[in-house]
């Protein structure tokens, strides 16, 4: 019983090692990655960003209908039948 626990604990203290130095190098990669990075170049990243999210919001949109032009016709068309049903009853207000 003893055995297993001392083989287990050793298995999981090399298994932690190799995660740590996964981590450590992943870090390091990050840092020459980011390295030449400037303060000018955040900013046009933030503004493509933006950008990009706008397009996709538009994109969702047209795809749920919701910006469709054809429904903006008819609804504006519905208007105007509703607006030339109604006739003036010849009352002037004012005065």
């Amino acid at each position: 019983m003893h055995q297993v626990m001392l083989y287990s604990s050793l298995v999981l203290a090399i298994l932690a090692l190799f995660m740590g130095c996964y981590a450590c190098g992943r870090v390091a990669k990050l840092f020459s990655n980011i390295k030449d990075l400037d303060w000018e170049a955040v900013a046009n990243i933030t503004g493509d960003l933006a950008t990009t999210k706008k397009t996709i919001q538009t994109l969702n949109n047209r795809i749920n209908g919701m910006h469709s032009p054809k429904i903006a016709e008819q609804e504006l068309l519905m208007q105007l039948m509703q607006n030339k049903g109604q006739k003036p009853n010849g009352k002037m207000l004012g005065g």
